[in-house]
């Protein structure tokens, strides 16, 4: 009897070692499903890092971009009033000198002028000396608007044009086409092609009937 117990107490004894070593051989062996949560969960702080700095990394690149576009704006902005203070002085020069050529051109005919008044103060030659210095003056003054593009209108025996002429009068006139121009009152000129001032003029008409009878018994 004593050894049928026995056997039974080895017997327990083996099946609670086999049953620790099954329960050892659980606990060493992952759970299915923990592996891969367990890696996952061990990563995050991996990749939260390499979010941080590739998010430093932008941040950096674009304060860099911000002060080059700010060093760039202050530039354009430092030569931009450099061309606006050199502008206003230009513009201030020329207002200043923009009749300094025309000036310079008129110098010729005050000398003209003031030669005629001494030519006048010669009693033998006032006559001639005077006629001939107000011609060469007036040519003098004409090639002067000459090169300034100023020019006389021509209108003498020219039609009547009411963009360039200024009717003062008419003058009834068989010998030549109705609405000519028998007269000039005024010149007029033209400053690069520009109408300056009008030409005032007398401009035919035909004579009526008394006028014609008129002059035929006259």
């Amino acid at each position: 009897m004593v050894k049928g117990k026995k056997i039974d107490i080895d017997s327990e004894e083996q099946t609670e070692k086999a049953a620790e070593q099954e329960q050892d051989r659980q606990e060493a062996q992952p759970a299915p499903g923990r592996s891969e949560g367990a890696e996952t969960a061990e990563n995050e702080p991996d990749k939260e890092a390499a979010e941080s700095v590739d998010l430093q990394e932008r941040l950096a690149a674009a304060e860099e971009e911000a002060r080059i576009n700010y060093d760039r704006y202050v530039r354009l902005a430092a030569e931009f009033d450099n061309f606006r203070k050199r502008s206003a002085r230009e513009m201030q020069d020329y207002k200043k000198f923009a009749n300094e050529k025309l000036a310079r051109e008129l110098l010729p005919v005050v000398d003209n002028l003031e030669r005629a008044l001494l030519s006048a103060e010669n009693p033998a030659s006032v006559e001639e000396g005077l006629k001939e210095g107000v011609e060469l003056t007036l040519r003098e003054i004409l090639r002067v608007l000459d090169k300034f593009g100023v020019k006389p209108i021509q209108s003498l025996n020219e039609p009547f044009d009411p963009a360039y002429h200024q009717a003062m009068m008419q003058e009834p006139r068989d010998n030549v086409p109705e609405n000519t121009v028998i007269s000039e009152m005024q010149k007029g000129y033209t400053m690069q092609d520009r109408l300056l001032r009008p030409a005032m003029v007398i401009v035919s008409a035909p004579k009526t009937a008394d006028e014609t009878s008129a002059g035929e018994a006259g």
